[in-house]
């Protein structure tokens, strides 16, 4: 029960990344445009860079190749993009503050799950032994 636990919260937080990253491609002028809102430098820049994370190292979490390494860059990625994108102590036309509070602490959680997850014993000895 134990493997199948951590197999099913590896490929949920995944999934996670994955479908983001997937669906920044098609709405990619309008994503910058938020970036921007936000002040985030280098938009143009950090978004494709997001969209690869995103996508590979949600793929990989989700295959179980290279687990503690994947999550520990997608946590320090949740972060910045908290830290970023979703500071509701800064007010944003047409942004609301109460949701974006919410993302910020759910962000928080994704990130307490990627941190487990990268340093459980058992998902190591997993990983060795596939």
């Amino acid at each position: 029960m134990e493997k199948f636990s951590i197999t099913l919260g590896r490929f949920l937080l995944g999934l996670y990344f994955l479908l983001p990253g997937i669906s920044k491609i098609p709405t990619y002028t309008g994503t910058t445009e938020y970036m921007l809102l936000h002040n985030i430098p280098l938009a143009s820049i950090l978004l494709p860079i997001t969209i690869v994370l995103q996508v590979v190292l949600g793929l990989m979490l989700i295959i179980g190749y290279r687990i503690k390494e994947s999550a520990l860059i997608l946590a320090a990625l949740t972060i910045f993009i908290n830290i970023g994108m979703h500071d509701f102590w800064n007010e944003y036309p047409n942004t609301d503050a109460s949701h974006e509070t919410q993302n910020f602490v759910k962000n928080l959680a994704i990130f307490a799950g990627l941190l487990v997850l990268s340093a459980s014993e058992k998902v190591q000895q997993w990983r060795l032994s596939n």
